[in-house]
């Protein structure tokens, strides 16, 4: 689903040296930011929600299921993580073969 979000210019400058904030105002409220070199337009700033529900063709389960970890932190599972689960759930199917 589409949403609307707020556009703001703001020069490289002025976006270099306030770096962090203007990534935390993107992340935290959606906005998006023109970024401009001597008055002329370059490049837009925006959030990756803001990326994936406005731009991305992408399968609408997908990206309700890409969102949903994020808000639950399982996109900060490390590839360690990843490998011993996949590890324990080998060991499980191995033991049940097994036991048969």
């Amino acid at each position: 689903m589409k949403q609307k979000s707020t556009i703001k210019t703001i020069e490289a400058l002025e976006a270099r040296v306030h770096f962090g904030s203007v990534i935390n105002e993107v992340e935290k409220t959606n906005t998006r930011f023109l970024v401009s070199r001597r008055g002329k337009p370059k490049m837009i700033m925006l959030s990756v929600n803001d990326y994936l529900q406005n731009f991305v063709k992408e399968d609408s389960i997908l990206t309700s299921v890409h969102l949903k970890a994020q808000e639950s932190g399982l996109d900060k599972t490390t590839g360690e993580e990843i490998e011993a689960e996949i590890q324990a759930a080998r060991k499980t199917i191995a033991g049940k073969r097994k036991s048969k």
